[in-house]
């Protein structure tokens, strides 16, 4: 194993010389890239880790750590931090809460469901509900044993506060869908659409930064190939609607949950029984657990036929998905827009895809009007005083709420420059917003437009590859103050962004790699570097 070496802090500017230490920090990074041309360290895992311990406590800000791993790194502390390593606490929001507030909600018997973890899937429920099981078993010293929380009576629930439509997921707002365009030209792999939506009937706003919650509804087609594997008529009653309504509007047919397999293992016997058993207790008898959605389920024990009213009941909540907001209220008052990747995939011979983002790109029509809210962002925003340098690092999907960023900063004069990396696989085919960023560039706004393209030569070239190439200059902003911000993919990008981050600290500002990873950390502190990955 080779070991790493990593370079001498270089003070060449004494502390006594007549600058200040943002100045003093620069000049001694300017002059040790003059001295040295040896490349950027790589940073470790066990340094990237470091980062997120230094961050506040918690190691565990990893969705690539199994769930083991995590869940090692909780040993010995209260149930509730259990509950964010399980989590891997990215405070996405998609639960409604952030990571914190989440398992406070739990541990209190305040918040009766386990399943909003929308990143942490049924690896994180499952844990969420051993958990939870802990707490009965071992309450708090002196504390009595808090009451298992009633599911409220939707009749007997109290009406939603007014004041609070569209500001939370319980109480959502009507928006109407103006359309849709596609951002991608011919060529390209990739299918990503620009959606507009019009707030002004519902009075709803919201500030750049924040997320975009989409109540969707399940595919038709998909519905009734369900009603069909059940043997079952499209109008039988459940829950006072029909079964087709049901299952459009209020339950996931996604990743089939474990009560349905458990549902099945009492309706079948033998093998299948054991299978079904098994697939409910978390296990992969036939490695195919990852690829079992609720049809696929069905088709994997053809001969179970649950009575309908049972089946919804095993079933999960259906739940909204959010978006980064791509636009700004101070630009386009009362107009909110999206940028969405289409999924789709195929396993097997049957074509599959998003929930929410096959929505918005096929099923919803202009002037239809669907459920909608604001989420809140948690620590991601502009800096309060406008004229502090923002660095922006936003691939693909990610470049939305940069969007958002420089439209805000425009419409209020703001004057601190404005500087995006932004990265995918093709230029022709796949710059997002070229026109807006190359006209705000060439009035000099957009102060610096990185980009990378990683198919447009032999060898795939990525953001966090073009921030090292440019670290000189990117080490100079940070020294000015920048704040930096990075949107998209938790589990490879950010974590790799966050690397070359070090990497040119490191190399640029005279540290050992130790020192920049104390570096970073700090500015994460600070709320100088900030993060909206899913």
């Amino acid at each position: 194993m080779n070991q790493m070496v990593t370079p001498p802090k270089l003070d060449i500017i004494p502390s006594s010389a007549p600058f200040s230490e943002a100045q003093r920090s620069w000049l001694n990074g300017f002059f040790a890239g003059l001295l040295s041309d040896a490349p950027a360290t790589p940073l470790s895992a066990e340094q990237g880790a470091a980062i997120m311990e230094e961050d506040d406590g918690a190691p565990w800000h990893d969705q690539t750590m199994p769930i083991g791993d995590r869940m090692k790194l909780a040993e010995g502390k209260a149930v509730r931090r259990k509950m964010m390593a399980a989590m891997a606490q990215q405070d996405c929001g998609q639960c409604g809460y952030n990571c914190n507030d989440y398992s406070d909600a739990i541990a209190s018997k305040a918040e009766p469901r386990l399943n909003l973890c929308v990143p942490g899937g049924k690896e994180t429920a499952r844990m969420l509900k051993s958990l939870y099981e802990e707490l009965d078993k071992a309450p708090a010293a002196g504390a009595a044993p808090a009451a298992k929380p009633a599911v409220a009576d939707p009749v007997e629930a109290a009406a939603p506060d007014p004041s609070t439509l569209g500001r939370s997921r319980d109480n959502p707002a009507p928006a109407i869908f103006l359309g849709r365009r596609l951002l991608n030209g011919a060529g390209s792999e990739k299918e990503t659409w620009h959606i507009d939506f019009d707030l002004s009937g519902c009075g709803l706003d919201y500030v750049v930064g924040d997320s975009f919650g989409i109540f969707a509804s399940n595919d038709l087609g998909h519905v009734d190939q369900i009603i069909a594997l059940l043997g079952a008529s499209h109008t039988t009653e459940v829950r006072g609607k029909t079964l087709r309504e049901v299952l459009q509007h209020d339950v996931s047919l996604a990743p089939a949950p474990d009560s349905l397999f458990e549902l099945i293992s009492y309706l079948t016997g033998g093998p299948a029984r054991a299978k079904a058993r098994a697939l409910a207790q978390g296990e992969d008898p036939d490695g195919d657990a990852a690829t079992l959605d609720v049809m696929a389920a069905l088709q994997k024990f053809p001969s179970v036929r649950p009575h309908p009213e049972a089946f919804i009941e095993a079933l999960e909540p259906l739940q909204p998905r959010l978006y980064s907001i791509s636009s700004s209220h101070n630009a386009t008052p009362g107009k909110l827009s999206l940028t969405v990747d289409a999924v789709r995939y195929v396993i097997g011979k049957r074509k599959r895809h998003g929930l929410a983002s096959s929505f918005l790109a096929d099923r919803i029509k202009p002037g239809d009007e669907l459920k909608v809210y604001v989420q809140k962002a948690h620590g991601f925003a502009l800096p309060d005083n406008p004229e502090t340098p923002i660095i922006m690092v936003g691939p693909g999907t990610g470049i939305a709420p940069f969007r958002a960023f420089l439209h805000d900063r425009k419409a209020t004069a703001a004057p601190g420059k404005n500087w995006l990396f932004f990265g995918h696989q093709r230029s022709a085919s796949d710059f997002f917003y070229a026109d807006e960023l190359n006209g705000m560039k060439n009035d000099g706004f957009l102060t610096r437009l990185s980009l990378a393209w990683s198919r447009d030569t032999g060898e795939k070239f990525y953001v966090q590859d073009r921030m090292r190439e440019v670290g000189r200059d990117l080490w100079t902003w940070l020294a000015e103050g920048a704040h930096v911000y990075v949107c998209g993919d938790a589990k490879r990008m950010a974590k790799d962004v966050e690397r070359a981050l070090v990497d040119v600290t490191a190399q640029h500002g005279a540290r050992s790699i130790d020192e920049a990873v104390t570096f970073v950390s700090e500015l994460k502190k600070k709320g100088r570097f900030q993060l909206d990955v899913y």
